[in-house]
């Protein structure tokens, strides 16, 4: 497994559907995941530490957990099948660890939440991520994420995710 980290998020053209891009820790290879607007707002919240009046799923579930004594330990993206990414999340509780079959960008909402590290098969980016170049990746985020998340070109793109989705916050 390689360790990633979260580089962005970004949406496509068009459509405007969110896609996360994660990039190998220390390294430049980078994996784009395209996700949900609802999972692409839980994962922008947490990684800019932003909360909603009312808890999203994510931000519900992580609670719960902690209520529980239990944390995230970490994500594994373990298969690619028929272009869908495979994860498993796994979650502590005292002595056990529980693998539980999840979608990527739900187990690294709560990774980003609880600090937890996310990982990639090892196989998955010599299949997927290495026929990209590190520049690619970080044109892809900046144009719609840049560095500060705090900038109102970030604040721009949440406001519109929002605006997107059917259900009011």
């Amino acid at each position: 497994m390689v360790d990633m980290k979260v580089l962005g998020l970004t949406m496509e053209g068009e459509n405007n559907t969110p896609i996360l891009v994660l990039q190998e820790k220390g390294g430049a290879e980078i994996l784009p995941i395209w996700i949900g607007a609802s999972e692409a707002l839980s994962i922008s919240l947490a990684l800019n530490g932003k909360t909603l009046d009312r808890p999203l799923t994510h931000e519900t579930m992580f609670r719960a957990l902690d209520g529980l004594g239990a944390s995230i330990a970490g994500v594994n993206i373990t298969e690619l099948r028929d272009g869908t990414y495979l994860a498993e999340m796994e979650i502590v509780s005292g002595s056990e660890t529980l693998r539980l079959d999840c979608r990527p960008s739900d187990g690294i909402a709560l990774a980003v939440r609880g600090h937890a590290p996310i990982r990639v098969a090892e196989e998955i980016l010599e299949a997927t991520a290495r026929s990209r170049t590190r520049r690619r990746g970080e044109d892809m985020v900046t144009t719609f994420m840049p560095d500060d998340p705090a900038s109102p070109e970030a604040v721009r793109v949440l406001q519109s995710m929002e605006a997107a989705s059917p259900y009011k916050m």
